[in-house]
């Protein structure tokens, strides 16, 4: 299948220099968490799907996120450079809020903490991204790289949202046939709302050179316990949508009559 899995958000490797300084501890930083969607990949894994999966925590630096997405309350002498919307709202490369817990950190980093960051998580992330896309793409014509992640339980929203950029990241039946795969199997589903997907979509899509990238957002409460730490009795049902996912849009993109399209 010319199918790849990113999973950006759900990195637990937290180092004792990072938590000492989180002003909430450990747990403020977890908030940051896609709980568990590493784990919610195994099944597509196991069937022979490929992953690239961010073993850093989003507290440190986020992968979906550009490099100029910067807060400049988090970094020393950050300079008077404009400040995105998710920077403002504390969600940028280095999140400086969590909206359970506040503040995060006790004290900004400096420039080389945050080039460092950049250089050992996030530039590999996105060069291992690219070059599995590559591979798949020479070998298939063609690939598609499915991004993963969770969102919080809202009332009246969709279990599962799907973003194609509206339709910048990914040709735009390929995201309604995803909405069709999950509804078919008991989800409800949703395009674009309330998420149109973030940095990695937008940097790895490239439908006109036959290579797509969708975000895919799971409701935690489908799958997670009641502490959204552990998983709940929905876990294994929502591995099995990611698997469904993976290859049933993989099956569509290799499909006579797409490839003809094209």
């Amino acid at each position: 299948m010319p199918v790849l899995l990113s999973v950006p958000h759900s990195g637990r490797d937290y180092p004792q220099w990072l938590i000492a300084n989180a002003a909430g501890g450990r747990a403020a930083l977890e908030s940051l968490e896609d709980p568990l969607v590493d784990r919610l990949i195994w099944r597509a894994q196991a069937s022979g799907i490929g992953a690239i999966i961010a073993r850093s925590p989003r507290a440190a630096i986020d992968c979906n996120r550009a490099a100029d997405e910067v807060d400049p309350s988090v970094i020393q002498d950050a300079g008077g450079d404009p400040v995105g919307a998710r920077a403002r709202g504390g969600l940028g490369i280095v999140p400086s809020r969590s909206a359970p817990h506040g503040r995060l950190w006790r004290r900004p980093i400096d420039h080389a903490e945050l080039a460092l960051r950049l250089a050992e998580a996030h530039a590999s992330f996105h060069a291992a991204v690219a070059e599995e896309l590559g591979q798949l793409a020479s070998q298939h014509g063609r690939a598609l790289l499915i991004d993963c992640h969770s969102m919080p339980h809202r009332i009246g929203q969709a279990e599962v949202v799907l973003g194609d950029r509206h339709g910048a990241s990914a040709a735009a039946w390929l995201a309604e046939e995803g909405a069709r795969i999950a509804r078919a199997n008991g989800w409800s589903a949703a395009l674009n709302d309330p998420y149109a997907g973030g940095h990695i979509v937008e940097r790895h899509g490239r439908p006109d050179r036959r290579v797509h990238a969708i975000q895919v957002e799971i409701d935690r409460s489908c799958y997670l316990a009641r502490d959204m730490r552990r998983p709940g009795p929905g876990f294994d049902r929502a591995a099995r949508l990611i698997e469904q996912l993976a290859f049933g849009l993989g099956r569509a993109l290799t499909a006579p009559d797409a490839i003809a399209a094209e």
